[in-house]
């Protein structure tokens, strides 16, 4: 990954506080990574159902706080209008969430670092 600038999905992170040496090996050679605000989102959902509310909260407010976070904009939702349209015309949907995060990806023109395949429907 030496030399990309990358947008990363809730699972990555997950696996960097998991502290997976993969993860942090790849994510070490960036350039630069952003944060989704969708990924932030979810994130906090995940902490406020887990057994370890307050110490999750805590972990994911100092990565948005250290990360630079991509928020949607109006740009943001021409993308994601028109992924959204060519997975319909293809009859793949995927998560509105995982649509907004790949509209970003687009709109900065970054990659998208994932463990879900089905991002493999947007090019």
């Amino acid at each position: 990954m030496s030399g990309s600038y990358l947008l990363l999905d809730t699972n990555i992170i997950i696996g960097l506080f998991a502290d997976e040496e993969a993860v942090k090996s790849n994510f070490a050679q960036a350039d630069a990574a952003f944060v989704p605000s969708i990924v932030a989102s979810e994130l906090y959902y995940g902490a406020r159902k887990s057994a370890r509310t307050t110490k999750n909260l805590e972990r994911i407010d100092e990565l948005v706080a250290e990360s630079a976070v991509l928020v949607c904009d109006v740009e943001t939702a021409q993308y994601y209008g028109e992924v959204k349209n060519k997975l319909r015309l293809k009859e793949q949907p995927l998560p509105e969430n995982d649509i907004w995060i790949a509209a970003l990806a687009l709109q900065y023109n970054l990659t998208l670092v994932t463990r879900d395949t089905h991002f493999q429907e947007i090019k």
